[in-house]
């Protein structure tokens, strides 16, 4: 059974937009991108219990080691690549956020290289670090030890629902080492 037949297909809220930009990396073509985001992003909203505004719109830039790292120096002041970034776009004063959510980068070789060394699906790792760049755009962090536990708790849920397995079995949040 494929994961698309495994479970209802995830839909976005009205007007939801998506903008994908394949950079560099060797990633999927864009539209195999485009439907991993989509159920990624929509199981997110759904199970997370996450409101947008109509007409939100997420960026999300499919790129290389080279250019996270360039990133990942210039915002966090960590010279070194990482596998996932989120740049917030707004911080609503409520409960619902949008239009612009912000920006997820991701980095081509980390991921590729942490799938292999977990001998999970790179489909499934790079699902796992959408919804992980998604949560963080709702204000989820893992800094602390109880924010690390309830938002792998909301990863583990989501991941669920798109039968992925759980990504924190046995293992510690790849993002905290970067």
């Amino acid at each position: 059974m494929t994961k698309e037949a495994a479970g209802p297909e995830k839909v976005l809220p009205e007007d939801f937009q998506i903008d994908l930009n394949i950079e560099a990396g060797d990633w999927p073509d864009a539209a195999e991108l485009e439907k991993l985001c989509v159920r990624a992003i929509g199981c997110a909203l759904s199970v997370g219990k996450l409101e947008v505004f109509p007409g939100s719109e997420v960026s999300l830039l499919f790129t290389d080691d080279a250019s996270i790292r360039e990133l990942n120096r210039r915002w966090r002041e960590k010279d070194k690549p990482t596998n996932v970034l989120s740049f917030p776009g707004s911080d609503p004063e409520g409960e619902i956020y949008g239009p612009m959510l912000g920006d997820i980068v991701l980095a081509s070789e980390t991921v590729h290289r942490e799938a292999d060394e977990l001998a999970i699906e790179f489909a499934d790792h790079l699902t796992h670090l959408i919804v992980h760049g998604i949560l963080h755009l709702f204000d989820y962090d893992h800094q602390e030890e109880d924010e690390a536990e309830a938002m792998e708790q909301l990863e583990r849920t989501i991941l669920a629902k798109l039968d992925i397995a759980d990504p924190y079995q046995d293992r510690p949040l790849l993002a905290d080492e970067n």
